[in-house]
């Protein structure tokens, strides 16, 4: 399994207030952002997953809307959160 237990409560410990804050938009997206490189590493070997490739994009989806909500929300902690990934729009 590419994500443990003890792998999820060190992002959300490291992305959210504790280790059990899974609900934290931070996270939330924290751990879609891991998600997302793992699954893009693995369509880079498997280009014709298109369930892989479906999967993907949902979560790519569910990431953004969360990143326009902590936008309209906070947007302090939006740049805070995209800082500390790397991410881009």
């Amino acid at each position: 399994m590419y994500l443990d237990q003890k792998e999820k409560e060190k992002i959300f410990k490291k992305h959210g207030n504790n280790a059990k804050d899974t609900g934290s938009a931070e996270g939330q997206i924290a751990l879609f952002t891991h998600r997302i490189n793992y699954l893009t590493g693995h369509l880079k070997n498997n280009r014709k997953d298109y369930n892989t490739e479906r999967s993907l994009v949902k979560l790519v989806g569910k990431r953004r809307s969360l990143l326009d909500y902590l936008t309209k929300k906070d947007i302090l902690r939006y740049r805070a959160i995209v800082k500390e990934l790397g991410l881009r729009k």
